[in-house]
């Protein structure tokens, strides 16, 4: 039940890009986030990638090619240390909690077959506030990035894009929103967000159809998991 829930497992990574499937992981924070805001225990990881990092990317996170080879750990290492943190964290009952899930769950997920190691099938329920928020204030204007939502919702998120930041603030909106909604058990919640992500990819899906004038897009409507380079996509209708 949510009400007896006494955290929630809060997960952000930031990257070398957007493709999940070929982009990797830069930095890594992992913590519990109690219903009080409180931080009570926490992991966090620099990583050094094994590829570049775009200049693009080094701009929002603030990590150079320099730092990450300088003061980053081994790959290898470091995911296999995630996947054990957040295999326990599953194991105790601990919803894991990411914003945009999708994106920080697969990119894990691809980087652990990377180097060999189990990916995580099932993530047991996930909360996300990014789904979770578009879909019981639908018709809200304007953007929903973390920083955005943060502030409606009255959480302070200083230094955004740093992983440790951007994942305490998401704990802290997950506690507002499951407060709002009318959900009492989390498998439930779970289930109704993958309902409610791929309706909102068929949205962006159409939107983005009628404003480029392209039939073919496709928006990968798979949540908590995306599809990928060997995993077929779920596609918006």
């Amino acid at each position: 039940m949510i009400a007896e829930i006494p955290s929630l497992c809060v997960f952000d990574l930031e990257t070398t890009g957007v493709n999940t499937d070929e982009d990797r992981i830069v930095t890594c924070f992992i913590g519990r986030v109690m219903r009080d805001g409180t931080v009570n225990g926490s992991y966090s990881w620099l990583l050094n990638p094994g590829i570049p990092i775009p200049d693009s990317a080094s701009a929002i996170h603030g990590i150079t090619d320099e730092v990450a080879q300088r003061d980053g750990v081994d790959p290898a290492t470091a995911i296999a240390e995630m996947l054990t943190v957040l295999r326990r964290s599953i194991a105790g009952g601990r919803p894991i909690v990411a914003y945009n899930a999708s994106f920080d769950l697969s990119m894990l997920n691809a980087e652990a077959r990377r180097y060999g190691l189990e990916p995580i099938v099932d993530f047991g329920p996930v909360i996300d506030p990014y789904v979770i928020d578009k879909a019981i204030d639908r018709y809200r204007k304007g953007k929903r990035t973390l920083v955005v939502t943060a502030e409606f919702y009255g959480v302070l998120l200083e230094g955004a894009h740093d992983a440790e930041a951007d994942a305490v603030a998401t704990g802290r909106v997950a506690w507002a929103l499951l407060a709002k909604t009318d959900e009492t058990d989390l498998h439930a919640l779970h289930t109704r967000q993958v309902g409610w992500a791929l309706e909102q990819a068929e949205s962006f899906q159409s939107y983005l159809r009628k404003s480029k004038g392209d039939d073919l897009i496709v928006i990968d409507g798979a949540w908590p998991i995306r599809a990928g380079a060997d995993r077929a996509p779920v596609p918006a209708l």
